[in-house]
């Protein structure tokens, strides 16, 4: 990946990509990968969690190819924000680091000259249910989940399909999941209007989404543990969320011409390869 133009792979302005968890066994990095390999950008904001520091204190763990996602964007302005999973890097803040820019959040203005603010999320916890959440599924749930997750695409894979989050498909059916992904949102939403910006992309919580709400463009990039996704900008300005593991669809698109707030659009697209 790098800043150069190529005329095989789609060029955008901006990519924004967190919760990684590279050191952990269900990071998906096949899948960024292959998308990485498969794009151009001129700047690649990492929105934190990008390493998993608490998971490699636990239980040591570096696929090779962990090592080819860290290596993969040379030639690209990097932004890093760290999360709080590799907070140890947010004692660099404001400086730069083999080539690339630590930040605490960062303001990115898009082609259609919208100003977004870019924060990892995590301090949104204290004011959300999004904690207890957390507190009462605690890392073993995540981790059997996560299994489930694992197993049911292993699973599918022998058969020939493509990967599917069961992860993701049981938490939406959780109210307290649901209650607590939605006290998230309000709160980034209420931090976005206190800096007069037009919108605002996170992690945090691996719960990918675009949407407006009063007048404020909400972007969650997801994550590469469940749901392998991403955020693009076009370049008119349009912030697109693939999925970097289905059929390729067009969920939802708008003319920015006829807009006050960017083009809201979700993209799904086949990868080249799938991860085990």
């Amino acid at each position: 990946m790098s800043n150069a133009t190529n005329s095989k792979k789609p060029h955008y302005p901006a990519i924004w990509i967190s919760d990684v968890h590279l050191g952990y066994k269900d990071c998906k990095a096949d899948y960024l990968l292959d998308f990485l390999n498969s794009v151009e950008s001129d700047t690649l904001y990492l929105v934190g969690d990008i390493i998993d520091l608490w998971s490699m204190k636990r239980q040591f763990y570096w696929h090779p190819s962990h090592y080819q996602v860290l290596s993969c964007a040379s030639g690209t302005r990097v932004i890093y924000i760290p999360g709080n999973h590799d907070e140890t890097f947010r004692n660099y803040i404001d400086q730069t680091l083999f080539g690339i820019e630590v930040h605490q959040q960062f303001i990115h203005t898009t082609k259609a000259n919208k100003r977004f603010l870019l924060v990892h999320g995590d301090d949104f916890d204290s004011a959300t249910r999004y904690n207890k959440f957390i507190s009462i599924v605690g890392d073993v749930g995540y981790d059997f989940l996560l299994f489930l997750n694992r197993w049911t695409n292993r699973i599918r894979k022998v058969f020939g399909g493509n990967y599917y989050s069961l992860a993701a498909w049981i938490k939406a059916r959780v109210h307290k999941a649901r209650e607590a992904i939605t006290a998230f949102e309000d709160a980034a939403i209420h931090e976005a209007k206190k800096q007069n910006v037009d919108g605002i992309i996170c992690g945090h919580i691996h719960h990918p989404k675009i949407k407006v709400d009063d007048g404020i463009v909400y972007c969650n990039d997801g994550d590469w543990i469940e749901s392998c996704t991403a955020l693009v900008e076009q370049q008119d300005g349009r912030i697109e969320l693939l999925h970097w593991s289905d059929t390729q669809t067009i969920l939802d698109s708008a003319d920015v011409t006829k807009l006050t707030t960017p083009i809201i659009s979700s993209v799904k697209i086949k990868p080249k390869k799938s991860a085990a």
